[in-house]
């Protein structure tokens, strides 16, 4: 079925007028063709069988096998993969090797199976990762060509075991980084340096690697691809794919009561029943594990009054699955068994699925790369194909879909990361000197700050100085924990069968399987009984309650280092810098489900977790707001620090849950009104000093959605927040306007 009448499908329920907010067509686009360039031997050309290439095609293949490092910077579906794999099948003929780096298993495992259906005699290719058994490691090390892996194994297993990689590494050509867009944040930050400890272990062993990068979704290719690598970076972004048309609505749900709206994993339930009603294989994006497992339940469910014969074609795919039941959900997907698939981002950037008909998003994704990535997913092939966003109660969102130009015809989001980051750097530098010792001339590797680092590492004993370098000092490992989020799981377990249901990450685990949390898996739900953090492990029991959990915690933050100030006006100031941040559960809510009426609270005992990051803050005199009768500053300053929170991501490549905020009336450190945003990493993820460098349009745009809010006194579309620890309380929305006027006056 067409991509407009699907549309009409999901629109032509007279209770749904007025949703739909907004329609864009993105026409579709001819080809452009280019000749197979020379040097590819005859035997590649033949295996692949196509008449030619696409123009961006040759052009990338043709810079990297003459030497010069590429970024592929064009469309979903626009054969990246075949521009990377062109010099690296050649390479295999030549005798020399090629690392392929995935962000999942499963991405490496899709081109793995494109590789070996080539039936290339010459081309030895073969995964490695934590599935992969111990006698097929061997193997590969001594005869592979092609190897395909991910960060964490180069990380873990090749550079700590190089010598054992000599003849690999010895014969590199080329590190290919596929879905390069996603290294940002605090995890982009840690794989730069773990590609920069790459590139001296392959010039100990006299190869110096060509980089091949490829991303559907990056603003600059060329800045972006050099700070992940270290070397210069072509970019290659002119697509000549051909590709179908996409009709892409924007989606608001209903106000239910008041100033609530419907919940948007309830809105998404149903458009993904109807479409797998009318035969649309979809794709679902939710938010949280938790929001996938209530969307197929309910898609589910509403299948059964409908088209019974369709519910079991509908189901949930996460992160925390064991890894035997993502590959059976994954081959129902590719063979059609499934239908309709309500997926976490776990498949944004996973398998290549071919024909899907239509995508849901399921709340704004965090930023305009996901955005456009999820959407990419639906249409492959050529047809045209159905995108949705579906608006969360949420700032963001609610801004999105009634300004559709913050979305469309707007260059994706800039990639944020910084591998200079000492909390990122110095673990990296203890894992290059226990690999290698550490020379005075390796150091411009890691950047400029690295000598210090060295300087202190050193003093504490931790590397030691010898005239061949600095020497790692310990018999164990250097202990780097690349994404930022704690170096341990919490495993989530059914307490009377001992049978293992998932994993949390202990960051969260906090917040999520606390004693009482309702904890769901697969459309079951579940109670935790016990969180044993020193053993890692939850104990659950079945039960299905009709109110859901939500953790309250208490948060304080302190500022260790002003390292930016910039006076708006005689009393209003901009700050950066260093904050620690002490943030504690203290308790949990339970909510009716089909209310969100408060029906009890009880208290928790867990341990203050302390967080030392980057932060952005602002601050108001208190005489500017005393001139107002009965202004409430609390409330005003913690609508102001939720909205602002809300906008972030349009103005840093962020997600609302990847920073936190602090507001109060009077802060020990400033003796002003003043509102936190920080980074929700150790030493920072390069967020809060982008919202520092973007403060004003970011803070305008923050005052311009509460001023358009229809709402009287705060609603989530506005200045209420999901992720508050103090129940959205106290929040005053016409005082917030009122700050924020002030804070943006000269």
């Amino acid at each position: 079925m067409a991509a407009h009448l699907l549309l009409d499908v999901l629109r032509s329920d007279p209770r749904r007028r007025g949703r739909l907010t907004h329609v864009e067509t993105v026409p579709a686009r001819a080809a452009r063709t280019a000749p197979w360039p020379s040097w590819v031997p005859a035997s590649v050309v033949s295996a692949l069988d196509l008449p030619h290439l696409w123009e961006h095609q040759a052009q990338a293949a043709s810079l990297a096998h003459e030497g010069s490092s590429v970024t592929i910077a064009t469309g979903t579906a626009s054969g990246k993969s075949l521009a990377y794999l062109l010099p690296a099948l050649t390479a295999a003929f030549d005798g020399d090797t090629t690392l392929y780096l995935a962000p999942t298993k499963a991405l490496a495992h899709d081109q793995l199976r494109s590789i070996d259906a080539l039936g290339l005699a010459s081309v030895q290719a073969a995964t490695y990762d934590g599935d992969t058994p111990s006698e097929a490691r061997d193997w590969i090390r001594r005869y592979a060509n092609i190897v395909l892996t991910n960060p964490d194994m180069l990380h873990y297993s090749v550079l700590p075991r190089h010598s054992r990689w000599s003849s690999f590494l010895r014969r590199l050509r080329y590190v290919v980084i596929d879905e390069a867009h996603g290294y940002r944040g605090v995890f982009g930050s840690h794989v730069a340096q773990i590609i920069r400890r790459l590139r001296r272990v392959c010039a100990r062993y006299g190869s110096s690697p060509t980089f091949i990068l490829a991303s559907a979704t990056v603003s600059d290719p060329a800045a972006s691809g050099a700070v992940l690598t270290g070397v210069p970076v072509t970019p290659v972004d002119a697509d000549a794919s051909p590709r179908g048309a996409m009709t892409f609505a924007l989606w608001e749900p209903p106000l239910v009561d008041g100033d609530v709206r419907r919940p948007a994993p309830s809105e998404a339930a149903d458009l993904l029943a109807d479409l797998v009603a009318a035969g649309a294989q979809t794709l679902a994006f939710v938010r949280s594990r938790r929001g996938v497992e209530t969307v197929s339940l309910a898609a589910r469910a509403a299948l059964s009054e409908v088209a019974p014969e369709l519910q079991d074609k509908v189901a949930a795919y996460r992160g925390g699955y064991l890894p035997s039941e993502r590959r059976e959900l994954e081959a129902a997907l590719r063979s059609r068994s499934l239908l309709g698939l309500a997926t976490t981002n776990a498949l944004e950037l996973g398998i290549d699925v071919s024909g899907l008909d239509a995508v849901l998003v399921c709340g704004w994704p965090g930023t305009r790369a996901s955005l456009w990535q999820q959407a990419g997913r639906a249409g492959r092939g050529g047809q045209d194909a159905l995108a949705v966003l579906i608006a969360r109660d949420d700032p963001l969102d609610t801004y999105l879909v009634h300004h559709p130009s913050a979305i469309f015809g707007v260059p994706v989001e800039a990639t944020v990361l910084d591998p200079a980051n000492p909390y990122v750097l110095e673990p990296h530098l203890c894992a290059a000197a226990a690999e290698l010792p550490l020379a005075e001339d390796d150091l411009a590797l890691f950047g400029p700050s690295a000598g210090d680092l060295v300087d202190g590492l050193t003093a504490r004993g931790v590397l030691r100085r010898r005239p061949a370098g600095w020497f790692w000092t310990h018999r164990e490992r250097p202990s780097v924990d690349l994404r930022g989020s704690g170096p341990s799981v919490i495993q989530v377990v059914e307490g009377d069968t001992g049978r293992l249901l998932g994993t949390v990450d202990e960051s969260s685990a906090h917040g999520t399987v606390h004693e009482g949390a309702l904890y769901v898996h697969q459309g079951e739900s579940y109670l935790v009984d016990l969180l044993d953090l020193d053993d890692a492990v939850a104990l659950v029991t079945p039960a299905s309650p009709d109110y859901s959990t939500n953790a309250r915690s208490l948060t304080d933050i302190r500022v260790l280092e002003e390292e930016r100030k910039t006076e708006w006006s005689p009393h209003a100031s901009l700050h950066f810098g260093t904050v620690e941040v002490r943030r504690q559960v203290v308790a949990y809510q339970m909510r009716r489900r089909a209310t969100g009426e408060i029906i009890g609270e009880k208290p928790l005992e867990l341990p203050e977790r302390v967080l030392r990051t980057k932060a952005v803050w602002w601050t108001l005199a208190p005489e500017v707001l005393a001139a107002h009768e009965d202004f409430d500053a609390p409330g005003a300053a913690h609508a102001a620090e939720h909205a602002s929170i809300g906008l972030l991501p349009l103005f840093a490549t962020c997600d609302r849950w990847d920073i936190g905020g602090v507001s109060t009336e009077l802060h020990p450190d400033t003796s002003r009104l003043t509102v936190f945003v920080y980074d929700g990493h150790p030493g920072g993820a390069g967020f809060a000093e982008r919202a520092h460098a973007q403060a004003r349009p970011w803070l305008q745009a923050t005052l311009d959605a509460i001023r358009a809010c229809p709402c009287d006194h705060g609603c989530p579309s506005c200045i209420q927040s999901p992720k508050c620890g103090n129940n959205n309380d106290p929040l005053s929305k016409p005082d917030s306007r009122t700050l924020l006027t002030h804070l943006l006056t000269p």
